[in-house]
């Protein structure tokens, strides 16, 4: 079941800052939720695959990989022997995945949500964060992949462990069906990875309804609906905090982007 929860002033945003968990086995507080902004509520969760691709995703996608990897491989020689890989590295350059984005910060999400290509359109509409359970994601999973999570002590999925949970995409799809995507957690392959602590979530073929799978199969999901009038203030904050395009994004485009909005008049 999907929990919808709208926010209209800042005290109300201010809880998603402490969601932890108490571990008595750490004797320390733990996160278990993953967040993703989207600038307008009315957004749905789609891959960047299946809005290039839409009904013949299936079909390209092998052709996307192939050709990317023929490509990158020059810049890239580990890319050539891992289709997750492959993958991965696409999604950070642009190209189309199966790919959700998603990270472990509630500030980097908020950023996100905060932040219009074109900076008329802020008080326009309202904006989203969604949550997900990492935990609860774990529990879905069939029990090979719930193996190998389990002989690695963690609950999120390294290049190296989906590859030997599933070495196709043929495979990762018959195992999951509709019913599960794992969550992955990326290699450190440069500092926007790092900066934005993100993590991704592997979306089965079968799965053409991501929201209509969260709203059936968890419970713990959250949908905070941030309303408009707030988004200015909350953009503002954000920049004191140092969660701002140039961190997102490092380099001159992050820091040209930050520059923009921070001299752009209303």
């Amino acid at each position: 079941m999907i929990k919808e929860i709208r926010i209209t002033t800042l005290e109300q945003l201010m809880p998603l800052f402490s969601e932890q968990e108490y571990r008595p086995d750490l004797d320390r507080n733990r996160s278990p939720f993953l967040y993703r902004g989207l600038p307008d509520v009315t957004f749905k969760m789609f891959t960047s695959l299946s809005r290039n691709c839409k009904g013949l995703q299936k079909d390209l996608e092998p052709a996307i990989l192939a050709n990317f990897a023929k490509y990158a491989v020059n810049d890239e020689p580990d890319i050539a022997g891992s289709v997750w890989r492959q993958m991965i590295l696409g999604q950070h350059y642009g190209l189309p995945t199966r790919l959700l984005d998603w990270s472990h910060s509630v500030l980097a999400a908020l950023h996100f949500a905060m932040t219009e290509d074109n900076l008329e359109e802020m008080d326009k509409h309202d904006c989203a964060v969604w949550r997900i359970d990492m935990n609860e994601m774990y529990s879905l999973l069939p029990d090979k992949y719930r193996y190998i999570v389990y002989k690695n002590q963690t609950t999120i999925f390294s290049v190296g462990m989906l590859d030997e949970a599933a070495g196709s995409l043929e495979q990762y799809d018959l195992d999951m069906g509709s019913s599960a995507m794992i969550i992955i957690e990326p290699p450190s392959m440069n500092e926007r990875i790092v900066n934005q602590y993100s993590f991704f979530s592997l979306v089965p073929m079968e799965m053409t309804d991501i929201e209509g799978f969260l709203d059936e199969r968890t419970e713990n999901t959250v949908k905070y609906v941030i309303d408009k009038n707030l988004r200015w203030r909350i953009r503002d904050m954000l920049d004191q905090l140092n969660i701002s395009e140039r961190i997102v994004y490092p380099g001159l485009g992050g820091l040209s982007k930050w520059i923009a909005r921070h001299y752009y008049v209303k």
